[in-house]
């Protein structure tokens, strides 16, 4: 079995693994659906996915083919479905051909209308050229009318909405100074556009239709925050882009054999207030 639906509270979710079925694309695994009680539509765009596992990256190597099998090594490696319960699931991918890196991916519905995921990697040689693990997951969203993300920075609410993709993509913790190194010749990508704006706590939402999307994690350390306008293709009903709402986990040192990972929590319910949202988020921070 490559995915399964689950239910939980105001919730039904399905999760799966990189494989294809029905519309749903190969190479794109995670939360292939998520439906609330009160909104029946996809979140995601229907043929892909979100909280998507998608880049393996060590700013060295990169495809000199149409192949893209080092650039979404995570969405074509081979990878496995368990489910665990009623409301559990994990994704096992085993060391990858190029990165050799090993990963654990565990969801789990949260009645009334949270996901909470936890992602555990080990790095099984010493591969990644300049020394860093870079890590990073997408989510497509199913045409909002508002492609924006908002945080909180400067102590004050930020929104960012990039014009093009690629364009001031990424944006750093206040206290995040690692710079990443990339080859010469190696392509733009979104981790490598940064934004002048910084985020001074580890969330940021979007809003869907009359729905709020709240992600929340449970470090700064190594989290960032990218947006695309663009990421998700073209939806044609609506007569618009689908945005990406991705982020990424970088770990600046490595030791083999040693595990590395990051809890986050996916918010998913009616739109409320931004005082609800952080009640939201202090919720998390006491669990």
């Amino acid at each position: 079995m490559a995915h399964d639906t689950f239910q939980a509270g105001d919730l039904t979710a399905v999760i799966g693994d990189n494989a294809a079925s029905g519309r749903h694309l190969a190479g794109y695994n995670g939360l292939w659906s998520l439906t609330h009680r009160a909104e029946p539509m996809n979140l995601f765009v229907p043929t892909v996915a979100g909280l998507n596992f998608e880049h393996i990256f060590d700013g060295e190597r990169y495809d000199t083919d149409n192949t893209r099998r080092i650039f979404f090594e995570p969405r074509q490696a081979p990878m496995t479905f368990r489910k665990l319960s009623a409301t559990e699931a994990e994704l096992h991918q085993p060391p990858t051909p190029t990165f050799h890196l090993e990963s654990w991916t565990r969801f789990a519905l949260v009645p009334p209308h949270s996901v909470d995921m936890h992602f555990r990697c080990r790095p099984t040689q010493h591969v990644f050229h300049h020394g860093y693990i870079g890590l990073f997951w997408a989510s497509y969203i199913h045409g909002p009318d508002d492609k924006s993300m908002y945080f909180r920075g400067n102590h004050q609410w930020q929104q960012l909405c990039t014009q093009r993709h690629n364009d001031q993509s990424t944006v750093r913790h206040t206290v995040d100074k690692f710079e990443l190194r990339f080859a010469k010749g190696f392509p733009d990508c979104l981790m490598r556009n940064y934004s002048p704006l910084r985020y001074d706590e580890p969330f940021f939402y979007g809003l869907f239709r009359d729905m709020v999307v709240l992600f929340l994690f449970d470090r700064t350390e190594g989290i960032r925050f990218t947006h695309s306008p663009s990421g998700g293709g073209f939806t044609k009903e609506r007569q618009t882009s689908n945005p990406a709402w991705d982020f990424q986990y970088i770990i600046p040192k490595y030791e083999v054999k040693n595990e590395y990972g990051f809890r986050m929590r996916l918010v998913y319910r009616p739109r409320c207030s931004r005082d609800d949202i952080l009640r939201e988020v202090a919720a998390w921070r006491q669990r």
